[in-house]
């Protein structure tokens, strides 16, 4: 094996997704601490605490508790480089990280055990489903009064459509929980109750049947866990790797991530059966992570990630080759070479340089303008990786802005966050009105505080009665004619394409039924993707 395959072999690039408040960004801390990359966890924000999560660094998300912008973070664990990509829980932001699911090649999902699968939850998994992303559960929140884990686990078969396989087993829960023992390789590790630091080990038994193991989680308790055990052997088929990697088959994990217990126990096994950097789809061809030549794609924009240095950050997912600081890469989009003599990696909000980096990496690269999201740069090949659509908004409202004098500060800052992906700009003439288009509320409100607090302009949103941004392909005559007919619905997007806003379904039914000569679709893709009714 040459050295830049055991470069890619070292690499697990994941994504954590999960329903709102079921201890995603509790779980980051503690992989983070379980690698050594920080000393002690903190706490989410809540009403009594004001100390922040790590991965939690934009000035809006500490002062809600929840994530909305999607963190990388880098640490080391057992030989392995991991890069987590923490995804925003919220549901208006589901775009961003349908996005982010995009640059992983597995993900851990998270699920609270007193609330079970949630909305959300099958939405994410739905995009997982689609893609066939291995997807290891872990079932947090066991020190909490939850549901029965063998329910539990049916409903995640029945609900999100997938084989499961429990890897571990809780002993107790609630305020009986004691831990958990590890199905796959049949062996128990006791360690202190522990919340900001990695918890002292107690003893290891690799015997259910010792009688040491009454002596530390009672005798009761230990009957149970040798019935439940019997159990599970009985009725779930032994773990497959190769059914995982296919997204056929999900193992789950049982834990507490605000106790540490049962984080390590799927951390030793996510390192071991995880999978390595995937090829990835290009409309051209698949292209492997051990090609030797460069490529990679922007999957996500983010701007004033230090709103004191005023910068843009484009994040790279890198699929084939070396990337090196300081070397021309091809745009393909904008056709020419660029350089970067900056590139970083993250650990939440510090950054650190990059000289090198591998397939699996997520490098930030400072921006001025040039990538928007899905922008592909190679050594000189023409590739244009797929699946990084905009999908239609659902919500519509019009930006007016408040104080005329910052005019300019308004158009720029409207302009760099609507490249983040978070929201949708269009634009209608005469007049440059611009209509602002997300897939929930909460992003009005967090436009409106970066613009203030990031660019110095206020502004107000008028909502406006639209249904769907369709985006229209086909005979130019016909499309020439129906704009002139629509003129008020029509606007343009930041790239320039046509978009007919509808005000209902029925509208855009009827605007289907008697246009057969244009195609509408409702995601931004649309050279593959039409809108089917």
């Amino acid at each position: 094996m040459s050295a830049f395959e055991k470069e890619i072999e070292k690499r697990k690039t994941f994504a954590i997704i999960s329903h709102p408040d079921a201890g995603k960004t509790t779980l980051t801390e503690k992989l983070l601490l379980f690698g050594g990359a920080i000393q002690t966890a903190g706490a989410v924000k809540n009403n009594k605490i004001k100390k922040t999560a790590t991965s939690d660094f934009m000035e809006i998300e500490k002062q809600r508790g929840i994530s909305v912008a999607t963190s990388v973070m880098t640490f080391f664990y057992k030989d392995k480089q991991i890069n987590i990509l923490d995804t925003p829980g919220h549901k208006d932001f589901a775009e961003d990280t349908y996005r982010t699911l995009t640059a992983v090649d597995s993900v851990i999902l998270v699920i609270d055990s007193v609330k079970g699968v949630e909305e959300q939850t099958e939405k994410l998994m739905e995009v997982c489903r689609m893609r066939n992303t291995p997807v290891i559960v872990f079932v947090n929140k066991m020190d909490r009064e939850g549901r029965d884990p063998f329910e539990l686990l049916d409903e995640l078969e029945t609900t999100l459509n997938i084989r499961v396989r429990p890897m571990s087993w809780p002993i107790g829960a609630g305020s009986t929980f004691k831990g958990v023992y590890k199905l796959y390789d049949k062996s128990l590790r006791f360690t202190e109750l522990a919340k900001t630091k990695i918890g002292k080990e107690m003893a290891n038994l690799s015997d259910i049947n010792s009688p040491e193991l009454d002596k530390y989680i009672g005798e009761k308790e230990a009957i149970k866990l040798r019935e439940d055990v019997e159990l599970i052997d009985g009725i779930y088929d032994p773990f497959e790797v190769e059914s995982y990697t296919q997204g056929i088959l999900a193992p789950v994990f049982f834990g507490s991530a605000f106790n540490s217990f049962g984080v390590q126990e799927m951390l030793d096994k996510f390192i071991e059966i995880a999978p390595t950097p995937q090829p990835r789809q290009t409309a051209e061809r698949e292209v492997s992570s051990t090609d030797p030549k460069f490529s990679g794609f922007v999957f996500k924009i983010h701007a004033n990630l230090d709103p004191r240095h005023r910068d843009r950050i484009a994040f790279l997912r890198i699929v084939s080759g070396k990337f090196e600081r300081n070397t021309f890469y091809y745009h393909v989009r904008q056709q020419k070479n660029l350089k970067f003599a900056n590139p970083v990696s993250f650990m939440a909000d510090s950054k650190n340089l990059v000289e090198t980096a591998y397939p699996g990496d997520v490098v930030g690269l400072y921006d001025t303008g040039n990538f928007k999201i899905g922008d592909t740069l190679t050594q000189g090949e023409e590739l244009h990786y797929k699946g990084i659509p905009s999908f239609s908004p659902e919500i519509f409202k019009e930006l007016i802005n408040l104080d005329p004098m910052k005019s300019k500060q308004l158009e720029k800052g409207i302009e760099q966050l609507t490249d983040e992906g978070v929201a949708q700009l269009f634009r209608q003439e005469p007049g440059n009105r611009k209509f602002i288009g997300t897939v929930g509320e909460l992003q009005f409100e967090v436009i409106q505080y970066r613009l203030e607090h990031e660019y110095g302009a206020k502004c107000r949103f008028e909502p406006r009665a639209f249904f769907k941004a369709c985006w229209m392909t086909g005979d130019q005559a016909k499309i020439e004619e129906f704009t002139k007919f629509k003129a008020k619905n029509i606007v343009h997007d930041k790239d320039g394409n046509l978009v007919f806003l509808a005000e209902t379904a029925w509208v855009l039914k009827v605007a289907i039924e008697n246009n057969p000569d244009i195609k509408f679709h409702t995601t931004s893709e649309f050279k593959s993707e039409a809108l089917a009714y």
